[in-house]
């Protein structure tokens, strides 16, 4: 009986060491720069808008609250549930229907304020801020004021739903920000939390 009750003891205690289950691997190829792109665009998020030697088309525009842009000769343009590559091909349609023989216009998202991510734990400001093209896990923490003296920087955590599950995935941004280990991107809707050290 006390070999039994050893062996469960064995199991049980091996079941609560398994390591967090990891995240989809967010770059294909680990030397690859990292950039994330979130996707389709929604209510206030930011774009910069450029028409290639038209100045005064180019400039900033914000998605109103009924999904669109007021976008000069082309009037009120839906841009939710777009990408950044689709508003740049409705635009185009636009402009070379009687107004530019090639336009090429370039969009850029410069916040995406529809998407958030989330910063808790021992963090200067926890809260949610703002996904931005491109963003990592340094930038996220930067948002949010920095790390306290009270954190554990190699023991962050990202969680993350990758199709339907919620997924955990350990970083270890003190190793990042020495340069031991590459930064790590972020995507819309993932939380970090930064626990506590203990001494």
């Amino acid at each position: 009986m006390r070999h039994w009750a050893l062996v469960a003891f064995v199991v049980t205690a091996s079941a609560a060491c398994v390591p967090p289950r990891p995240l989809v691997a967010p770059l294909a190829d680990p030397n690859a720069t990292a950039t994330i792109t979130a996707g389709e665009l929604g209510k206030n998020d930011v774009l910069e808008i450029r028409v290639y030697q038209e100045a005064d088309l180019s400039g900033v525009y914000r998605v109103s609250s009924e999904g669109s842009i007021d976008f000069p000769l082309c009037g009120r343009v839906k841009v939710v549930g777009l990408t950044g590559a689709r508003v740049s091909e409705a635009l185009e349609k636009c402009l070379k229907a009687g107004f530019l023989r090639r336009p090429q216009v370039s969009v850029l998202v410069k916040e995406f304020n529809s998407k958030k991510v989330f910063v808790f734990g021992e963090v200067s400001k926890p809260g949610a801020y703002p996904f931005e093209d491109g963003m990592t896990i340094i930038h996220a923490v930067s948002q949010a004021g920095g790390m306290l003296r009270t954190a554990s920087k190699n023991s962050v955590t990202v969680t993350r739903v990758v199709e339907g599950k919620e997924l955990k995935q350990p970083v270890h941004v003190d190793d990042i920000v020495n340069g031991r280990e590459r930064n790590f991107p972020v995507l819309p809707g993932d939380i970090i939390f930064v626990p506590e050290a203990i001494l």
